[in-house]
């Protein structure tokens, strides 16, 4: 069966005219980023290596080139995904903290949007707030093979330099995109990381760093020899600690996962892009990146299929605003409910199967929306998850929850950890007249298996937004958002994603 993710070498032509079969292994000199009114001398030429040549052209050429139809407007889909959750994520501790910290340190430069706020700070801080609140709790997009969450860095850095530099929304499009395209090809290169103890990093900040940089690269328009420079910059950066688990506030995660990341993209495309210089190839030759990172894979697997395959279409969208490891089991308990008609009353025991490092994540966590099996339990109340109820912390205390919780048992299962990075989980829940009903699914509802079309997509982002916002600005939002080719200034979100 021919993957649906692979375009064929004519359509790619087609669709983007031709620039980047033309140009790829075409690599710019270092002369070529020269900048005479700093005084800065061009460097000697230095061995570059295919891998950066094909990289680094790639990304210089993306501003200009045009994107499939369906890259399109799945990169918008992502983009209103992430902008409801940076909108909810104000309502939340780390989103409060996020403006809050933005607003105390705005400074002169108030030229950027923090959603959802009055606040307007540098390009810099706002990518911070801004990706802290793409990240306050488990709203935003996850992609399986990278293990990262993409869209909290993306859409905060380009955005950001967006409106520094007065985009229109077709670049703005392309940014986001080409963020996509490079941060989570780097982690996937490396392999799973987040579990490998002996190096204590976790793919999330990796990829987010280069995922930000990426797309704010883009949008500040820089050529094929500084985005060279930018990688150095981003692998600078790039720790990916895997300490973040230990956060219960959810705020350092927030930061590790967005701020962190969506920060750190812009400073280095800033930097460059005011005339920084670097290493011209961080990714072969001494000291380099995979030397510092033991990538398990061939180094090469970085630029695979780039341009035939846009991994923004290999990214989830979450039905459920939890934890990612939590999305099947709620799929099948909802399956369960709708299909057997059973109350929380009727419910002997639930038991819930995932893979095992998933099952490390989400056991009886601190926090609401990642604890499976509270949530589990107010799935049976409830008969669905809600926003709002999946984070009611004052809800993991209630006596009807913890009754129905004590019901559920979470158990590790090496055989579907065989599956990852495809999430599969297995629910069996024994009624008390006997009967033993069971669902297992792996294509949760918003997986690029089992996909949400437009309209489903634009009503969870009504549900998040719409209660912050209004609705009657949640629907110019979205109504401009899958316009966004007759957007001739990124600024013009501005009045649709801050408050009054």
């Amino acid at each position: 069966m021919r993957d649906p993710f692979i375009l064929s070498r004519r359509r790619l032509l087609q669709s983007a005219g031709g620039v980047f079969a033309g140009a790829v292994f075409a690599p710019e000199s270092a002369a070529a980023a020269f900048r005479p009114e700093l005084g800065f001398e061009p460097a000697a030429a230095a061995d570059v290596s295919d891998v950066m040549t094909t990289l680094s052209t790639f990304m210089g050429g993306a501003a200009a080139r045009a994107l499939p139809d369906a890259v399109v407007e799945k990169t918008k889909f992502m983009i209103l995904d992430t902008l409801a959750a940076m909108i909810s994520g104000t309502e939340l501790p780390p989103g409060r903290f996020a403006i809050a910290f933005a607003r105390a340190n705005a400074g002169n430069n108030p030229v950027c949007t923090v959603a959802g706020s009055s606040v307007r700070c540098g390009p810099i801080d706002a990518a911070l707030a801004n990706g802290i609140l793409g990240h306050s709790d488990e709203t935003d997009d996850t992609h399986p093979p990278s293990q990262s969450h993409p869209g909290c860095a993306a859409v905060p850095a380009a955005l950001a330099v967006g409106e520094k530099f007065a985009i229109d929304g077709t670049r703005f499009v392309r940014s986001v995109a080409l963020g996509y395209d490079i941060g989570t090809r780097v982690t996937a290169t490396l392999g799973k990381l987040q579990y490998m103890f002996e190096s204590h990093r976790s793919t999330h900040g990796i990829a987010g760093n280069f995922v930000a940089a990426a797309a704010a690269a883009c949008a500040a328009g820089l050529n094929t020899q500084q985005m060279r420079w930018l990688l150095s910059y981003a692998a600078q950066q790039a720790s990916g600690l895997a300490s973040w688990q230990r956060d219960v506030d959810h705020i350092e995660k927030a930061f590790d996962f967005g701020g962190m990341t969506a920060r750190n993209g812009v400073t280095a495309a800033l930097l460059v892009q005011a005339g920084g210089t670097g290493v011209d190839d961080i990714l072969s030759g001494t000291d380099s990146f995979f030397q510092g990172f033991v990538p398990k894979n061939s180094p090469g697997m970085i630029v695979e299929a780039l341009g035939t395959r846009f991994e923004v279409m290999r990214t989830d969208i979450k039905k459920w605003t939890v934890g990612a490891p939590i999305q099947a089991p709620l799929d099948a308990l909802d399956i369960l409910i709708k299909r057997e008609r059973f109350d929380a009353a009727q419910v002997k025991d639930v038991v819930v199967r995932v893979a095992t490092d998933e099952a490390a994540i989400v056991n009886n966590r601190e926090i609401s929306d990642i604890n499976l099996q509270h949530l589990v339990a107010v799935m049976l109340l409830d008969k669905t998850v809600s926003f709002k109820a999946a984070h009611d912390v004052a809800r993991m205390k209630d006596p009807a929850v913890l009754r129905e919780r004590a019901k559920v048992r979470l158990v590790p299962d090496d055989e579907l950890e065989k599956l990852m990075p495809q999430r599969t989980a297995i629910v069996e829940v024994t009624l008390t007249d006997g009967r033993t009903v069971r669902e297992r699914v792996g294509t949760v509802r918003g997986t690029a298996a089992n996909p949400m079309p437009r309209d489903e997509v634009i009503g969870k982002a009504r549900d998040l937004i719409a209660p912050v916002l209004g609705a009657a600005t949640f629907q110019k939002l979205s109504d401009t958002v899958f316009a966004l080719e007759r957007v001739k200034n990124v600024n013009e979100l501005r009045p649709l994603i801050q408050k009054v």
